[in-house]
């Protein structure tokens, strides 16, 4: 019999999946799962070598030669920073350094290709094996967990989701524009959706949930409440 139970939330970048995940993680003492963060570690590790993202075979060729680590777990008391999740890659944190501009742009590219999801998709299946959790990401309820327990696309105008992003990178001290990030990110959903590899969907039976305009907590109250009910349990507070 199945023991654990699984939230799966899909969605477009700044949909506020990272920020919203976490919080009912916390609330219902589930394990937060960053898929995001660990494409990221692997787009960092092939800048950092010097790789072009968009050369398929030579990302795939050091992903073998290299055989890189990415792993995840609950911040320590030293590393509250802000961040939702410690990413380590081989050894370093990263947490921080996977969240550049240049990353975000760089990760919708590689994770196009089989060998990268080769890689982090049977990570992830395995960390959800003897935990609840709550995972996020863009294929999770089609391919990653796709008898999760909660299905969820979570998405918000795009204009919104750009202007939720730019404050994020304001505050990180990168110097970009409201409408560059706006471009990039219609730009990254367009990627997102039309990839053959494991596209951004929605997938029958997943809750739909429209953020624009709410407010993390509250987004996050309505997951709480809908998985309580899923559980058969009083209100988690």
């Amino acid at each position: 019999m199945k023991k654990t139970f699984h939230i799966a939330i899909d969605g477009p970048v700044a949909a506020g999946k990272g920020t919203t995940a976490k919080l009912v993680a916390q609330r219902l003492g589930f394990l937060y799962v960053d898929t995001g963060a660990m494409y990221r570690a692997l787009a960092l590790k092939m800048i950092r070598d010097g790789i072009t993202l968009t050369d398929e075979p030579s990302v795939s060729a050091k992903l073998v030669e290299t055989n890189p680590k990415v792993s995840l777990r609950v911040p320590t008391d030293e590393e509250r920073d802000g961040r939702l999740c410690t990413v380590i890659l081989d050894g370093e944190d990263v947490s921080w350094k996977v969240r550049t501009e240049e990353v975000s742009k760089g990760v919708s590219v590689i994770t196009q290709y089989a060998e990268v999801r080769d890689l982090i998709t049977p990570m992830a299946r395995a960390i959800s094996e003897t935990n609840n959790v709550v995972m996020e990401g863009r294929d999770i309820t089609s391919v990653v967990l796709p008898n999760a327990d909660l299905k969820i696309y979570m998405e918000a105008e795009a204009m919104e989701r750009a202007r939720r992003r730019h404050r994020e990178l304001l505050m990180r001290g990168e110097d970009i524009s409201l409408e560059t990030v706006h471009a990039d990110l219609v730009e990254r959903d367009e990627r997102d959706s039309n990839r053959e590899i494991a596209p951004l969907k929605k997938v029958p039976g997943a809750w739909i949930l429209d953020t624009t305009g709410m407010t993390i907590d509250l987004v996050a109250e309505k997951i709480v409440e809908r998985v309580n009910e899923l559980r058969g349990v009083g209100l988690v507070v």
